[in-house]
């Protein structure tokens, strides 16, 4: 393969080197901002063999050539276009610029909350397989495997431990993460997130009962009462005051003589967060994510079934958008308080549209006779039942649109479907086959069958489609000869 020529053709396709504003690439992608993405020759990119695929998302246009084929393709790309060796992270921030408004709120979202999801996938993983030894039925009948065999005890109890660890301490990987985004010294992103959980104040999982009782803790300082209460498994009141320590530390920074900055900044910014934390920020937004957590499990539940295939008909659309990213906040939330909600119900619904999403492409392998097609079919679909749906969305489904058309549907019937029986995830994790691992124990039979109707149905109707788009393609090409 002559990757110099290849380098140069996609250069051309996509509106040369004076349409490149950066680029990168990573293990699978050329990850390009362009001035003008309607200078394109999309057909161009189409027709190339080497390309799997190509879309649009956050200011990106990414072009799909694969494992190790990038890297080669790139480095002559990058000679061409007059770019310089660039991080995915540099062109992230070129991208950013063209976002809107709300773009930007929800990249700003996943900014901060991908990279935690590794521990709370570690977590919420933990915590199934605690529910696996602890659930009554699941292998015996009336007992649970803790009950059987007593000697699983302990161990029991040690997995539970682990499990809780990453929601009980969430806040300091949220200040951590948060505050890094905002600018701040992560540090004391996480100091802030330590004092929102510290064990002298009390449990924010008991303020409920506290308050009903009139139990609350306060501290009395100068004729005002602050309530002495954690913020255990909150999103949006550290996120809150994340912001305000990281805007507060970069102002101190600007205005404090640089012999003491590394002595008061801390301090003040610290001490200055810590008390508008928990006098006004902490309280509001406690109320508040607590009326997005209640509001949201009451749409789940008043809405049934039919919420379930409004929201599963329309989650490959939204991430057309990027605006699911925006939901890893809503799940992380969910996740935290479990006991409450019993589960995300998005991962469930996120499964169900992928496996769809996989279903179609593959349905397409079966019909298409392109030899190109074929096999970025076959690995898209695949990739897609794993959890992993950009290929088969955007090099095969969304390009031929009947497979996106079959795979909507698919994703609204078998969202229909696990929603009626009210099956929820107790972790993040790959939202396909490999899910299962991530399911509350006791809906596992209703998530297979969810996952074998969204397949069977996008199969199905994507199969229905290609026959009358085929049936079209003839009859347009017999009128044309008529012509």
């Amino acid at each position: 393969m002559n990757h110099k020529k290849v380098a140069e053709e996609i250069l051309e396709a996509i509106g040369g080197k004076e349409n490149v504003s950066a680029a990168a690439h990573c293990a699978t992608r050329l990850r390009l901002v362009l001035h003008d993405e309607s200078a394109i020759d999309q057909s161009e990119l189409d027709n190339m063999e080497i390309v799997k695929g190509t879309f649009s998302t956050g200011g990106q246009y990414q072009i799909i050539l694969g494992s190790g084929t990038v890297n080669e393709v790139y480095k002559h790309f990058a000679k061409l276009s007059d770019q310089t060796e660039m991080s995915t992270s540099d062109v992230k921030d070129a991208a950013s610029k063209k976002l809107n408004p709300l773009q930007q709120f929800v990249k700003m979202l996943s900014d901060i909350f991908v990279p935690i999801i590794p521990a709370i996938v570690a977590g919420g993983l933990l915590m199934g397989i605690n529910n696996v030894l602890t659930a009554e039925d699941l292998f015996i009948d009336g007992k649970s495997l803790v009950t059987a065999y007593p000697g699983m005890t302990d161990l029991a109890a040690l997995i539970n431990t682990f499990a809780n660890a990453a929601f009980v301490f969430l806040p300091i990987l949220i200040g951590f993460s948060a505050t890094k985004r905002f600018g701040g010294n992560p540090y004391l992103g996480a100091t802030l997130g330590m004092l929102m959980v510290h064990p002298d104040l009390l449990n924010g999982y008991g303020y409920g009962a506290a308050l009903l009782n009139n139990e609350v803790p306060v501290w009395k300082i100068v004729g005002f009462e602050i309530e002495k209460v954690g913020y255990q498994g909150t999103v949006l009141p550290v996120l809150a005051a994340s912001y305000i320590l990281a805007k507060t530390e970069t102002y101190l920074r600007k205005v404090i003589p640089s012999a003491l900055d590394n002595l008061l900044t801390p301090l003040i910014s610290i001490f200055v967060t810590g008390i508008l934390t928990f006098t006004l920020v902490g309280p509001l937004t406690r109320s508040a994510g607590n009326l997005l957590t209640d509001g949201i499990v009451w749409l789940y539940d008043a809405t049934g079934a039919v919420g379930g295939i409004i929201f599963g008909l329309l989650y490959a659309p939204i991430v057309i958008t990027g605006m699911h990213h925006s939901f890893i906040a809503v799940e992380t939330q969910l996740l935290a308080d479990m006991a409450k909600t019993g589960g995300s119900f998005i991962f469930v619904i996120a499964a169900m549209s992928n496996v769809a999403q996989g279903a179609a492409t593959l349905a397409v392998l079966k019909v298409t006779r392109d030899a190109k097609v074929k096999g970025t079919a076959s690995a898209a679909g695949i990739s897609a039942l794993l959890g992993i749906t950009e290929p088969a969305m955007f090099g095969i489904n969304l390009k031929l649109r009947y497979p996106f058309i079959g795979a909507i549907i698919g994703s609204a019937v078998g969202s229909g479907f696990v929603t009626l029986f009210k099956v929820k995830a107790t972790a993040l994790g790959a939202a396909g086959l490999p899910g299962i691992i991530s399911i509350r124990p006791d809906t596992i039979i209703s998530y297979i069958i969810g996952m074998a109707i969204a397949f069977a149905v996008s199969f199905i109707v994507t199969m229905i489609l290609a026959g009358r788009n085929e049936k079209k393609r003839k009859s347009a090409g017999v009128e044309k000869k008529a012509a």
